[in-house]
């Protein structure tokens, strides 16, 4: 069986699964994070329909992702979760499913939902079918553990995005939507948003950025991010949750947690900003 192991433990989080938990349970009752545990208990609650988080090391962008993780706990614990991330490296194609297996993290192997991605595929020809795309690619990777830790069991379908275009991103969107109705499937979009910027230009510019994305109004971001030269890495993925959260019947995204990397480490002359936000129905 082919299984896709971790590229960024030891550096984006811990490679010992002692130590990752730890840092988990650290980054959710962090000043910056929730500030509480999630509960071991499975949640009822079913409208959550996708996440917006952050995929920087851990110790920097941990905190915020926490918001939404706590969140997802109190949700019916889905069958599967979609990972879309940006593709950082520049190897593979323009939107990669990974084909089937397992992916392993310091706290266990996750299954390949093959059925869903593979219908995916026959969907729409916007996806190819290969693992090159992710075999160094973070952004898919950090939000597992996180995930492993809140829903202890479930299938994984990563897609990895190089083409972020508008159109790439609202074809993919539309196909994810139409294969979600009548799943038991979250979906988490990856990205971080201004890089190296003085952490009050970038809140100006990610409060802009944000504002779009909680109106569900692709069109309008894409806009937004050339107006501001925005430098938001995974842009495509928020796009894609935007549109399979509009199809899905949810009017306005909430914001759960906005910070930066200066609010942890202390230096605002340059930091890159996390955001946490959920897509829900009323």
């Amino acid at each position: 069986m082919k299984v896709r192991r971790p590229a960024v433990a030891g550096t984006f989080y811990p490679v010992d699964g002692k130590e990752l938990v730890r840092l988990i349970e650290s980054c959710f009752t962090h000043e910056l994070g929730p500030g509480k545990l999630p509960s071991a208990e499975p949640g009822m609650e079913e409208k959550l329909v996708a996440l917006l988080s952050p995929h920087a090391g851990y110790i920097y962008s941990g905190p915020v992702a926490a918001h939404g993780y706590h969140l997802l706990s109190k949700r019916k614990r889905p069958e599967t979760v979609i990972v879309i991330g940006p593709n950082h490296t520049g190897f593979g194609t323009d939107v990669s499913l990974y084909p089937e297996g397992r992916w392993a993290t310091p706290l266990g192997h996750i299954d390949i939902d093959s059925t869903l991605t593979y219908s995916l595929a026959r969907r729409t020809d916007i996806f190819s079918v290969d693992d090159f795309s992710h075999l160094n690619e973070h952004s898919i990777e950090v939000q597992l553990p996180f995930l492993q830790y809140v829903l202890k069991s479930f299938k994984l379908v990563p897609i990895c995005m190089l083409d972020q275009s508008k159109e790439i991103s609202t074809k993919v969107g539309e196909a994810l939507a139409e294969e979600m109705i009548g799943r038991d499937a979250v979906l988490i979009a990856s990205s971080d948003l201004t890089h190296y910027e003085s952490a009050d230009s970038a809140r100006r510019k990610d409060e802009l950025v944000l504002s779009k994305a909680l109106s569900l109004e692709v069109g309008e971001l894409y806009s937004t991010l050339a107006s501001t030269g925005s430098t938001a890495c995974g842009y495509g993925p928020i796009a894609v949750a935007m549109t399979v959260a509009k199809k899905l019947g949810v009017k306005r995204g909430r914001l759960l947690k906005y910070a930066s990397s200066g609010d942890i480490t202390g230096d605002k002359r340059s930091v890159v900003g996390y955001s946490s936000v959920a897509l829900e129905r009323e």
